[in-house]
């Protein structure tokens, strides 16, 4: 494998995980921190990341319509529930790890 097709593969993966996630906005962000350590949020700054790598002016606002489809303040309205005690205690917890 090539350096081109390595990352035209890494590129097809990104966009599965994000659509997925697009279509899971049941998975909560903080179950995602909790379980993996990463949320819809932490893509939307790795991809700002990249662009400002790259020189490629991307704001995090646009970043975020990216990974959430939508811009944010929509998705939260739509989707966004308050996280338990329970969840907030884990998320907390992991923190501090």
């Amino acid at each position: 494998m090539n350096d081109q097709e390595r990352t035209e593969l890494e590129a097809a993966a990104f966009r599965r995980l994000v659509q997925h996630l697009r279509t899971r906005p049941d998975a909560q962000n903080i179950d995602l921190m909790n379980l993996a350590g990463f949320c819809r949020n932490c893509l939307s700054k790795w991809y700002k990341a990249a662009a400002d790598d790259l020189e490629i002016e991307v704001s995090i606002d646009q970043a975020r319509e990216e990974v959430y489809g939508m811009p944010y303040s929509e998705w939260k309205k739509r989707y966004q529930k308050e996280a338990t005690a329970e969840q907030q205690a884990a998320f907390d917890k992991a923190q501090k790890e």
